[in-house]
């Protein structure tokens, strides 16, 4: 599998572990200071989804990882780390460079961002992950990676 900005890797899933399964393939694909920008609405799987991205990464038991709905950032050692952000209840962009965070996107981690419209604009790559809530089980997940302008 090769992401690319021209056409998104589609995945269609029906239960919770198969988003988990799509997280771990997609965590294959990723390297050092990639930041995953994830979308979708309220409980369509995004922590979910990273949960898999971190299982694969870091072979962490998923149910380590949780939402950082409250505290913006969680941080998971490894051999890569991972820097899983929620900025659902960030005030601004301003408050997200206020709070020194746009330093993780320099590590040798990898960033993921739920609600990434609170970020500043990015100078550079990020892999955008959309979650489409089709049904109470069923959910479509298209990745692609997308340039700065």
């Amino acid at each position: 599998m090769i992401l690319n900005s021209s056409s998104p890797l589609v995945f269609f899933t029906k239960t919770s572990e198969e988003t988990l399964e799509i997280g771990k393939t997609i965590s294959q694909l990723l390297k050092p200071k990639d930041v995953v920008c994830l979308t979708g609405d309220l409980g369509a799987g995004k922590t979910t989804l990273v949960k898999g991205i971190a299982k694969g990464l870091i072979e962490i038991n998923p149910e380590e990882i949780t939402s950082p709905t409250f505290t913006y950032l969680h941080i998971y050692s490894g051999p890569v780390p991972l820097y899983h952000f929620d900025l659902y209840r960030l005030p601004s962009c301003n408050d997200f460079l206020e709070s020194g965070f746009h330093e993780f996107f320099y590590q040798e981690g990898i960033c993921c961002v739920e609600w990434p419209d609170k970020l500043p604009p990015l100078l550079f790559q990020k892999i955008a992950v959309h979650i489409d809530y089709l049904s109470s089980n069923e959910r479509k997940i298209s990745i692609r990676k997308e340039y700065a302008i």
